[in-house]
């Protein structure tokens, strides 16, 4: 971690065919081995076939998957007095949108399927839909925050 100065914040410009900086980002965190393009050819076929599917606006479905999926609390782990406590704390704007991409991401890596850009497409459904599972992610975390809310006087 740097002690002197605080890394910048990189403009992120917006993908060519939605005009979206939240789906450049998305197609930034999918990517493996720096190969953007072959994420860019699996988002866009995942849009496609939501499109084909739905009869409402691939964008839209996205939008309000990664909505369904954003956690609005989680715990972290504080030490006191020799033991280890769970406790609640908000998540700032910046990592709510990091952790709901990367879950969505993760789950829909985790799907039997044939193509990414199916299980891609069958995930962000499910989560518009408040189902599949990185719904069930940000539920059992949510969950988490609540069971532990007795220890939320060490937040920090």
């Amino acid at each position: 971690m740097a002690r002197r100065k605080v890394a910048p914040v990189r403009e992120v410009l917006p993908d060519p065919r939605f005009g979206s900086k939240i789906i450049a980002k998305f197609i930034s965190r999918m990517m493996l081995d720096g190969k953007k393009s072959i994420s860019t050819r699996m988002l866009y076929g995942a849009m496609d076939i939501i499109e084909a599917k739905g009869n409402s606006k691939p964008l839209e479905v996205f939008m309000k998957a990664l909505d369904n999926v954003k956690p609005l609390v989680e715990v972290k782990s504080r030490r006191v007095g020799g033991s280890t406590y769970q406790v609640p704390v908000e998540v700032g704007e910046k990592r709510r949108d990091a952790l709901g991409m990367r879950w969505i991401i993760l789950a829909a890596r985790s799907r039997s399927g044939k193509s990414l850009s199916d299980k891609l497409a069958a995930e962000l459904m499910d989560a518009a839909n408040s189902a599949g599972t990185a719904f069930k992610k940000k539920e059992d975390t949510h969950r988490m925050a609540e069971a532990n809310k007795a220890f939320s006087h060490y937040r920090w």
